[in-house]
């Protein structure tokens, strides 16, 4: 799942070309980098990559593009922008994209519902969320423990950001029975700035906004300290996933791929910031904040990357934890199955 869509994506056997592609239908379509010597050698193998257009999950993927590794690979990755990662899954089973990249969420609920996919390298370590509090409650609240009762607010229930604030409160012994969950939408910051919910599930710039207009942060998933602290570590997140019939058939393909945006991931966490902001699209930076952004990537960006795409099985094994503990997750899932660590180990 992502940021702002839905945990539950349609059944795997509703899922066919027609849908994929009306799933990408009013995407933002962004070609990578043009790779006009390799492609009219016939040296570059093209391929269609989906994922959700959130800023921070496209990263990585673009300072590849940017930098040149997917063409030092042999590859011609198009960057396909999809309106959230369950939009993106559909392209891939359906067949109208080469790879997806979404959150682990989305993977897991499609291949519980029959989606026959192996996910095989990982690009974002932590969920793009902080549970903040509304200015006016930055006295009462402070704590998890403190959320019982209260009103909290989420992009949508059963979101991903909905089963985090779930499992951080049955985790702190807390009664969610007694709490109410408002589905906002995306724009959280206002409700909170107005007062209209007592805390709030915000990504960024939201919870900067909130912070300065007085408002707490009582756990930012987007830091590893605090992920460490409250959640055990990593809780995987943005990876790539193919279709499981042709895994064989693309595994030097994956492997390609998988070299490229492990090189884009050391960047992003390395090369100076103002590089990392002019590698994206102008269109993904809304009002042109491009100072903010590079504020905002510097503080996170060591924090939300790897610096290798290899499957963290234990970051994976928190995700299921909380989505069982959530009630999303009610089927028994063969991770093996679902993932392919073995992938990139050749």
């Amino acid at each position: 799942m992502t940021c702002c869509t839905s945990l539950t994506p349609p059944p795997a056997e509703g899922i066919g070309r027609r849908n994929a592609m009306q799933g990408l239908a009013g995407s933002v379509l962004l070609a990578g980098a043009a790779q006009g010597s390799a492609q009219a050698q016939g040296a570059a193998t093209r391929l269609r990559l989906a994922f959700c257009g959130q800023l921070l999950c496209v990263v990585p993927y673009e300072v590849a593009r940017s930098r040149g590794h997917f063409r030092a690979e042999g590859l011609e990755v198009e960057l396909v922008y999809t309106r959230g990662g369950n939009q993106a899954m559909q392209a891939l089973v359906g067949g109208a994209v080469d790879y997806a990249g979404t959150s682990f969420d989305v993977a897991l609920q499609a291949f519980a519902n029959g989606a026959q996919i192996r996910r095989f390298a990982s690009t974002g370590r932590l969920p793009l969320f902080a549970l903040a509090t509304a200015p006016r409650m930055a006295g009462e609240i402070q704590s998890i423990r403190a959320l019982e009762g209260r009103s909290i607010g989420v992009s949508g229930l059963g979101n991903a950001d909905h089963v985090l604030v779930l499992h951080l409160m049955k985790r702190a012994g807390v009664d969610t029975s007694r709490s109410r969950f408002a589905a906002i939408g995306t724009n959280l910051y206002e409700a909170l700035r107005r007062g209209q919910v007592d805390a709030g599930m915000v990504q960024e710039p939201a919870l900067t906004l909130v912070q300065e207009a007085g408002g707490r942060v009582i756990f930012n998933a987007m830091d590893i300290d605090d992920a460490n602290r409250v959640l055990g570590g990593a809780f995987e997140f943005m990876g790539v996933a193919v279709r499981a019939a042709e895994r064989d058939r693309r595994l030097e393909e994956m492997r390609r791929l998988a070299r490229a945006l492990a090189a884009g991931l050391r960047d992003t966490r390395s090369i100076p910031v103002e590089e990392v902001v002019a590698a994206l699209p102008r269109e993904l930076v809304a009002g042109g904040d491009w100072g903010r952004l590079g504020v905002m990537l510097e503080r996170y960006r060591a924090s939300l990357y790897p610096d290798d795409v290899r499957i963290d099985l234990e970051a994976v094994q928190r995700v299921e934890a909380s989505q069982r503990e959530a009630g999303v997750l009610t089927k028994d899932i063969d991770l093996t199955a679902l993932l392919d660590r073995a992938a990139l180990e050749g």
